[in-house]
Order: C-alpha cells, then sequence, then structure tokens
C-alpha cells in the first residue's frame, strides 16, 4: 500500500481538484498520511495568484524532497504551470510535474512503476477547450463541500497571472455538475460552495443554454435540502436575475462575495477592470435595497501601480460608505509576465502595508456592525464542529456568520435554529432554540 501526502496552496477549485486527488488514491487503495510525515508520492498543488505563493509552492517542494529524498514528487497547479523549468531546478529525483490541463492524469502518473527522473504533463493552457473530469466523493474533515462548476478566465486583468495558467473560460457540463452534487448529497453533506475562476461566465463556451443562474436554479431544486453558497462573482455579473435567486430558492444561500480591488476609476482602468466605482456602488446598495440581510465581502487590491494617497482615499472612503460585511484585503504583488509587473511607478513597500492594515481595520469594523444587527434574530446555523478552545459548538448562518453554542457532538454536519444573543471573540453566541 503506497503512502501519499497531498499539500494544497491557493483557490477553492485548487482544494476541489486536491479532493478528487485524495477520493482516486483511496479508490487506488493508497494511504493517506500527513504532508509531515514520510511517503512513497507527495502531492503539490500550487498555487501562483501571488509571488508569496509561488514562494510557498517551493517550500513545499524543498520540504517534501527533504522529508523523503526516495519519494517520487508531483507537482501541479498554476505554479507548475508557469514554473517547471525553476521546479526542475530546485528539486532532484523522481519527479513529475502535471499542467493544470492534465490534473486528470495526475493519480495515474504519481503510481506509474515508471519512476522516470521527470515527466512534464504540461502543454498550452490556452489550447484547452474543456475541463478535466475530476470526481470528488468527500471532503475529509469538513461539513461543506466545493462544487467546481467552471475553470479559466477571459478577464485578463493587469495584475493577473491566472488567465496564463488556467487558460480561457471553460464550463463543466451541467449533467456534470448534477453527478457531483448527487454524490456529495449521498455523502451528507448540507452545504455546496459553487466555484470555479469565473463562474459567473458559466456556459457561455456551451450549447446547452445553461447559464450560472440557471444552473443554480437547477441544482436548488433537485437538491432541496442542500444549501448552496456562491464563492464569488463579478460586480458586472450581478444582476436581477442572480437577485431574484435569493428571493425565489429559499435554499440559495444570501451571501455574495463581489470582487471591487480598487474604489478609484484610474486605478481600475490600470488594472483593466471592466466596472466603475459608482457600478460596484450601485450593486451593493441594490443588493442592501432588495436583500438587507445579504452578507456582501469584497476583495481589495492595495498599493498597485500608480495608487496615489487620494487614489486610496476613494477607495477607504467608498468601502466606509458601503454596507458591507468584511473585506479581504492584499497588497499588490508583482507577478512577472503581467502587464502590471512592467508598470514603472510601483507603490513602496511601506505604503502598501500602511493602507492594508487601514483597510483591514475598516473591514473588522463592517463585520462587527453586521453582526450586532443580528442579535436577538433566529437563525439557521449549519454546524461544523467543537471549537477546541471554547468547548462550544460552531457553525455559520446562511448568511455566514460564525456562530458558536452550548450543543452536543452530534450536531455536527446537522442544521439548528439558532437565536443570537451576544458577540463573542470574531462571532457571535448563540442558544439553540428549544421549538
Amino acid at each position: 500500500m503506497k503512502k501519499i501526502a497531498i499539500a494544497t496552496l491557493g483557490c477553492k477549485v485548487n482544494q476541489f481538484e486536491s479532493a478528487s486527488f485524495s477520493s482516486s488514491f483511496q479508490e487506488a487503495g493508497c494511504e493517506l498520511v500527513s504532508f509531515s510525515e514520510p511517503a512513497d508520492v507527495y502531492v503539490i498543488n500550487t498555487c501562483s495568484v501571488t509571488g508569496r505563493a509561488g514562494q510557498q509552492s517551493r517550500q513545499l517542494i524543498r520540504r517534501a524532497r527533504k522529508t523523503n529524498p526516495e519519494a517520487r514528487l508531483v507537482v501541479t497547479g498554476c505554479y507548475a504551470q508557469m514554473a517547471g523549468g525553476r521546479i526542475r531546478e530546485i528539486t532532484g529525483g523522481a519527479l513529475s510535474i502535471v499542467g493544470n490541463g492534465n490534473k486528470h492524469l495526475l493519480v495515474e502518473t504519481a503510481l506509474a512503476e515508471d519512476n522516470c527522473e521527470a515527466a512534464m504533463l504540461t502543454g498550452d493552457i490556452g489550447l484547452k477547450e474543456d475541463v478535466s473530469s475530476l470526481p470528488v466523493r468527500r471532503f475529509e474533515g469538513s461539513t461543506r463541500a466545493y462544487l467546481r462548476i467552471q475553470d479559466g478566465c477571459n478577464n485578463f486583468c493587469s495584475y493577473c497571472i491566472v488567465p496564463y495558467t488556467r487558460g480561457r473560460s471553460r464550463s463543466v457540463p451541467p449533467d456534470e455538475v448534477l453527478k457531483q452534487a448527487e454524490i456529495f448529497a449521498g455523502e451528507g453533506y448540507r452545504e455546496l460552495v459553487i466555484t470555479g475562476i469565473n463562474v459567473g461566465k458559466y456556459g457561455l463556451d456551451r450549447e446547452e443554454n445553461m447559464t450560472m443562474v440557471s444552473l443554480i436554479t437547477e441544482l436548488c431544486r433537485c437538491f432541496p435540502h442542500i444549501r448552496f453558497r456562491l464563492s464569488s462573482v463579478e460586480p458586472t455579473e450581478v444582476d436581477d436575475r442572480l437577485l431574484s435567486l435569493l428571493s425565489d430558492q429559499a435554499n440559495f444561500m444570501p451571501h455574495l462575495h463581489i470582487p471591487l480591488q480598487s474604489g478609484d476609476d484610474a486605478v481600475l482602468a490600470r488594472m483593466n477592470r471592466r466596472y466603475r466605482a459608482a457600478d460596484f456602488r450601485r450593486v451593493v446598495e441594490r443588493i442592501h435595497a432588495v436583500h438587507p440581510s445579504t452578507a456582501v465581502g469584497c476583495d481589495v487590491l492595495c498599493g498597485f501601480p500608480g495608487e496615489t494617497e487620494a487614489a486610496f482615499a476613494n477607495t477607504f472612503t467608498l468601502l466606509a460608505d458601503l454596507p458591507l460585511t468584511y473585506l479581504h484585503v492584499f497588497p499588490y504583488s508583482k507577478r512577472p509576465g503581467t502587464l502590471a509587473a512592467t508598470l514603472t511607478d510601483q507603490v513602496e513597500k511601506a505604503a502598501k502595508q500602511e493602507r492594508v492594515e487601514r483597510l483591514r481595520n475598516l473591514g473588522r469594523d463592517l463585520k462587527a456592525g453586521f453582526y450586532r444587527r443580528h442579535i436577538g434574530t433566529l437563525q439557521q446555523v449549519l454546524v461544523e464542529r467543537r471549537d477546541p478552545d471554547s468547548g462550544l459548538m460552531q457553525g455559520f448562518t446562511e448568511n455566514y456568520i460564525q456562530v458558536r453554542f452550548e450543543g452536543e457532538e452530534h450536531l455536527a454536519g446537522t442544521i439548528v435554529t439558532v437565536r443570537l444573543t451576544e458577540e463573542q471573540d470574531a462571532g457571535l453566541f448563540g442558544i439553540v432554540d428549544p421549538s
């Protein structure tokens, strides 16, 4: 029985794909072990969205080789797609590099008897016209699962390497999505997170006349006892059809994550983002007007080349004025191969970090305000596990408020009604409603 260790960096799509690897290795009779343990095969699903992600990918490669120099090393993901030559330079021994377009071959490659020095399965990801079939059985240790419906991106934002490492936007066939959801339903999952690289473009490359909204509608109809949550959607893709889902489908969760990146129009134009600050404002205000309890989070990129103090102030003011729930804030990281990396007016590191901290403080205030508005309300909570620090059970409401409460272990994986009573650390404390 071969021992397999898997490490995953980056996005939810990577996590979905690694879950598929785990399922396939187990079906092949392999034993999954911790990445820190000696193993026969180490799989590293890498990320390259930031410079730090690339650094972490290299660290994991070196760590695996040090733990067992004789093991087969299989490197995949976005860093593998863009930096195969660099990976070969930093590691010796049995090595396989599997590109994003060939992940369906990863398990077969990892278990092959031919222990060649270096196998390269990258290819031109830009030529891929379909999404690798990667069925998943379980997400070990999780009460929710990711449901991948799409891969790739056509946006070519000037700071982003993803279109070059993931290829063009491609949709998973609807019947394959439904089949995967059925597998998760059979495994007892009560919540699925719909994910992809640019899910709002779902269906545009296929002939079934199925859009993201119509696919979600079908999922909600076919699996009424499963909650569906959307991972992320572009501001230009939030329309009345999507908002109607919040009213029409009780199992479509009131939680939207909408990347902003910058609240300054000049910076947005340099980023090649296809909207302006006023567009983002209208979207968020529309959501709040129609569904005021919906959680709305967003991504913000600080210190993009040419971002002045005045441009940052525009971003800060916009975010502070809007009924947002939380912020994911990142400093801009130069990515070789992108247009933004060639720009000369890079922002100093100290200024970036100061802006990041200001926005993160604002994000904490926004989240605290959103949470406080829900104290005293009854909420449906998907129970995840017992919190090891407090000893309380914990989970998330439909609109993604973290809740802790007194309860029994057997509640994990179920949905219970909880009355939110008070603030506690990073979430709210509640009491299970006896009725």
